[in-house]
């Protein structure tokens, strides 16, 4: 009966007739970078491990016989989920490009947007998926099959266990199979180049088309009508002294827009603003009316203290003094409210809100902090 040899005594024998599993100073002696110099990488790891207490009980390769049919189909598994990770990637840039995203009110055009990010998301988890089931079948069905018994210990490494596992580290990539399998590395490579080009589609894609003047207008301009969120137009009439109310601009898309919401403010009797230079005249009556958006962090500055003239941001707690023409009094604004010139038209006998022109500073946070 032919009996089977151990791995690392296997690795050991190799080196010649007198050497030992610890090198050529006796049974207790380390090896040497230079013993492991002298081997192959396959024994060079095999001995590594035993000088490193790892004790391999049982290694056999999945394919003795390199190339076979049963190897080529295993191979073709995997590429075809590296193949199908660096697919649903193509998707998910095509989908990010491709499907409607701009959001609709209900009836008023497509409501294709909500479909976007789902679709986005089950394009990316598609491709870790894909590739992630690639890795463990490759693991399981390509490369050697092992089991190996390991001491726990301390202590920091010597110059020959750095060697050591340099030698283990490159068994580890020729037991991939990567320099035969140029399927798995052309697949893999796709796969892995894919998924990490996907975020930058999501960081770039916002920068492909040009701003424009986007980011220092608004939609409102001269005469643009102000309307509540269902449409309809706003009045003196509409509000209470002391009251307060969200306007929009009355334009196609006012209603979406992210920088046009307006704080329209009715003064109590006798309450007077302190208006900004060159801004007395922005006002109708004892009507104001300033840009929602927070000039701190863009939240909806939108809580009004009757009492105190003061308006309050919840996010972080800004507050702006209406009386002092939403100046920041408390919290971390720095920067008074944009006033927005508003005036009064008549139609069909009855008054409505107009803006006289836009915003003469710009909106909200951040790239705005600036006089």
């Amino acid at each position: 009966m032919t009996q089977t040899q151990d791995p690392a005594s296997a690795a050991v024998a190799a080196r010649g007739p007198h050497a030992t599993p610890h090198g050529h100073g006796g049974p207790d002696a380390p090896l040497t970078e230079a013993d492991f110099a002298a081997m192959t990488t396959e024994e060079a790891m095999i001995a590594a491990a035993r000088e490193d207490g790892v004790i391999l009980i049982h290694r056999r390769q999945r394919f003795p016989v390199a190339g076979t049919k049963a190897e080529k189909r295993a191979e073709l598994a995997v590429s075809a989920c590296f193949l199908t990770g660096f697919l649903a990637v193509v998707a998910f840039v095509v989908c990010f490009v491709a499907v409607p995203f701009k959001y609709h009110l209900p009836g008023q055009g497509s409501q294709a947007f909500q479909y976007y990010t789902p679709i986005l998301g089950a394009c990316l988890a598609v491709a870790l998926f894909a590739i992630g089931i690639g890795a463990v079948l490759w693991a399981k069905w390509l490369m050697p099959e092992e089991e190996a018994v390991q001491d726990r210990h301390d202590g920091a490494a010597d110059p020959a266990d750095s060697a050591a596992m340099i030698q283990t580290l490159l068994a580890g990539l020729e037991d991939t199979g990567l320099k035969r399998r140029s399927m798995l590395k052309v697949t893999l490579g796709l796969a892995g180049g894919a998924l990490a080009a996907a975020p930058l589609v999501s960081l770039v894609g916002g920068m492909i088309k040009k701003p424009g003047d986007a980011m220092f207008t608004t939609l409102w301009s001269k005469n643009t009508p102000m309307v509540y969120d269902d449409g309809r137009r706003v009045s003196p009439d509409d509000i209470a002294p002391g009251g307060i109310t969200t306007v929009f601009p009355g334009v196609e898309g006012g209603l979406l827009a992210s920088d046009s919401p307006v704080l329209l403010i009715r003064l109590l009797p006798g309450q007077r603003v302190e208006a900004r230079e060159n801004q007395s005249g922005f006002g109708w009556g004892d009507y104001v009316a300033y840009s929602k958006i927070c000039t701190h962090a863009g939240c909806p500055a939108s809580l009004y203290e009757r009492q105190t003239s003061r308006l309050l941001c919840p996010c972080h707690q800004s507050q702006f003094d209406v009386l002092k023409d939403a100046k920041p009094v408390f919290g971390p604004a720095s920067r008074s409210l944009p006033k927005l010139p508003i005036d009064v038209e008549t139609v069909d006998g009855k008054s409505y809100f107009v803006s006289r022109s836009d915003f003469t500073e710009a909106i909200g946070p951040g790239f705005w902090e600036r006089p």
